[in-house]
């Protein structure tokens, strides 16, 4: 016989499913979208969010490991974002194009692109600076191009070469500048393969990790390749009917070693980012917490039941997101609109160069 939640519990999820769908389009003045990041990482605004007591208290990032205690763990997402924007011009028309690197696969690369006009198969792009040529080979069922870059080669050192840094569109319209190629990544990225930045991590200095240290505050890393799927919104009337999109993401077994010291000396597992717990939930669904590698396409919106996060560093995401889900899973419904509307008049900065929160 298997249990059957009583009228209560069905009262309450009913409940908070009404105040995440009123919640999801929540309304943002543009002048709070972070254009540029915080002279220094650590100088963003920190709010600090208590679940247990609903409490809200707002600090500077720097003051990170005074809010932390003793024997707590940082679980932090290594990805490197890839230079994977291009641009371009058509050799038939000689009109401008864009494109965004996604993936390869047997030779191909597949890319999202935009340009005026209608694209062909077999057209060839002269990327822009020159030394890279893609031809169109075929496009697929959900709109994206397969090419064939010539030269062939490294796929790494070809987009140092010919790429940008794919900064989301609502960062100066998504065009990079000199300075982006550093802030947009964290200072401990060393696993290429993102397309956007984890950018909870984006405030972490030397100095931090050194206070963290200090204060017995370990740190242990995973990875998420965060892909265009991210910025999709939730397109569904109802949230729980989005199809969530696939990462590649790794959990290492000296990683899955610290968390299980963690828990042994009564610390608490802190992840850093969505994408660290995307990781971290994928695999403690499976029962334990163990050496991982694969894609997850976890959907995490509320209600969820947590296994492996205690507390979140995140920062603030875009209305009809599945981060803003996740987190509105994490922190409760209610307690998250009062956190988002005591950020937007305290007039935090928001999403990727914005300002972060610490849920504990």
């Amino acid at each position: 016989m298997t249990d059957t939640p009583g009228p209560q519990a069905s009262s309450a999820s009913e409940r908070l499913y009404y105040v995440i769908m009123i919640f999801l389009d929540y309304e943002l003045p543009p002048e709070l979208i972070a254009q540029y990041p915080a002279q220094r990482r650590d100088e963003s605004r920190l709010m600090f969010v208590h679940r247990a007591t609903r409490t809200i208290q707002h600090h500077v990032f720097r003051d990170l490991p005074t809010l932390l205690q003793s024997g707590d763990l940082l679980v932090l997402n290594n990805t490197q974002v890839l230079p994977a924007r291009l641009y371009g011009r058509r050799q038939s028309t000689g009109g401008k194009w864009e494109g965004l690197f996604l993936g390869e696969s047997g030779g191909l690369w597949e890319l999202a692109c935009q340009t005026r006009g209608q694209l062909h198969t077999g057209e060839r792009i002269e990327i822009d600076p020159p030394g890279l040529r893609l031809q169109l080979v075929e496009k697929t069922s959900d709109g994206r191009w397969r090419v064939i870059p010539d030269p062939t080669g490294a796929t790494l050192t070809l987009l140092q070469k010919h790429g940008h840094i794919p900064l989301p569109p609502y960062i100066r319209k998504g065009r990079a500048e000199a300075a982006d190629a550093q802030r947009y990544q964290t200072i401990y990225a060393s696993q290429p393969g993102a397309v956007a930045a984890p950018t909870a991590g984006l405030h972490f200095t030397p100095e931090v990790f050194e206070a963290l240290a200090a204060r017995g505050i370990d740190r242990a890393f995973l990875t998420l390749h965060v892909g265009a799927g991210t910025f999709e919104p939730i397109r569904t009337e109802d949230y729980r009917q989005h199809v969530m999109h696939a990462e590649y993401g790794e959990l290492p077994a000296s990683t899955a070693a610290a968390i299980l010291r963690c828990r042994q000396r009564g610390g608490r597992v802190v992840a850093v980012g969505t994408t660290s717990v995307r990781v971290l939930e994928t695999v403690a669904a499976s029962g334990e917490i163990r050496e991982w590698r694969g894609e997850t396409r976890l959907y995490i919106h509320p209600p969820y039941p947590f296994r492996a996060v205690d507390a979140l560093i995140t920062n603030f995401h875009l209305p009809r997101s599945t981060l803003l889900l996740l987190v509105g899973a994490f922190v409760g419904g209610e307690l998250l609109q009062d956190a988002y509307a005591a950020a937007v008049a305290e007039k935090y900065h928001f999403y990727s160069y914005g300002d972060a929160m610490l849920i504990v």
